[in-house]
C-alpha cells in the first residue's frame, strides 16, 4: 500500500482528499501546515506528497525547496488555486513533479497520483546504462542523470530530465503529447486535459536553447507534439 502525505490546511479539502485516496487503496496522512508537513515528510518518507501552495505558516514553495535541499526526492504533486503559468513554472523550478489547479476532478487527481507513483518503478533500465547523448552545445549523461551546456552544469527537474530522454530516444521523430503523458508521466488515460507537457517543454527550452523563443533543437510539431532536432 502506497503512503501519501497530504499537506493541506483546509480541513474540508483535507478530509475530501483523505476519503478519496483511501477509497482508492492508499494509506493517507494529513499535515495541517508547512512545519508539520516538513517534519512528517522527512521522518516518514512517504511515497508521494500532495502539497497545497497556500499554507498558514509558510507557502508551499518554501516547503518544497526545503524538502529538496534536505535530500527528499520523492514525487510531489502541488495543489494551486493560482491559474498563472508563472506560478506553475515556479513550482516546477522548486522541485514539483506535477500540479493540479483547484477546483479539480477526482478522476484527474487520481490519474496524476497513479502516474507519479509509477514513475520510478517504470523507469526503463536501458536509460540507466545508455551512452551519453549530444546535440548542439548540450551533453546528456543518462546514467549520471546530468546535463551540461557548453561545459556548464544545467539543473533539470526529474520530469524535465525524463522528458528530454523521451525526445532523445526518438532520434528526431515526433512525440505526441499523449505519448509523452503516457511515457513520462505514466498517465493511464492520455486524454487528460493538461498543459504539463507544454510547460515542461518551455522550461527545457529556457534552460537549453540559446533563444527559447526561436528554438533550434526542441521543436514544436503543430497540432501534434514535439521533436528534438539533433
Amino acid at each position: 500500500m502506497s503512503r501519501i502525505l497530504v499537506i493541506e490546511d483546509n480541513e474540508d479539502l483535507a478530509f475530501g482528499l483523505r476519503t478519496t485516496l483511501e477509497f482508492d487503496g492508499y494509506d493517507v496522512e494529513i499535515a495541517g501546515d508547512g512545519a508539520a508537513g516538513f517534519a512528517r515528510a522527512t521522518s516518514g518518507r512517504p511515497d508521494l506528497i500532495i502539497l497545497d501552495l497556500m499554507l498558514p505558516d509558510t507557502d508551499g514553495y518554501q516547503v518544497l525547496r526545503r524538502l529538496r535541499q534536505h535530500g527528499e526526492h520523492g514525487p510531489v504533486l502541488i495543489l494551486t488555486a493560482r491559474g498563472e503559468e508563472a506560478d506553475v513554472v515556479f513550482g516546477f523550478d522548486c522541485g514539483a513533479d506535477d500540479y493540479v489547479t483547484k477546483p479539480f476532478s477526482t478522476a484527474e487527481l487520481l490519474a496524476r497520483v497513479r502516474a507519479l507513483l509509477r514513475r520510478r518503478a517504470n523507469t526503463a533500465p536501458a536509460d540507466q546504462a545508455a551512452r551519453r547523448e549530444r546535440f548542439g552545445a548540450i551533453e546528456v549523461d543518462p546514467a549520471a542523470r546530468t546535463v551540461h551546456r557548453a561545459g556548464h552544469s544545467v539543473e533539470l527537474s526529474p520530469k524535465e530530465f525524463e522528458l528530454l530522454l523521451a525526445l532523445l530516444r526518438r532520434r528526431g521523430a515526433t512525440a505526441t503529447r499523449a505519448e509523452l503523458l503516457t511515457e513520462v508521466w505514466r498517465y493511464e488515460k492520455a486524454d487528460v486535459m493538461t498543459r504539463t507537457v507544454d510547460i515542461h517543454v518551455a522550461e527545457l527550452r529556457r534552460k537549453l536553447e540559446d533563444d527559447p523563443a526561436n528554438p533550434q533543437h526542441i521543436l514544436t510539431v503543430r497540432k501534434v507534439g514535439y521533436r528534438l532536432r539533433p
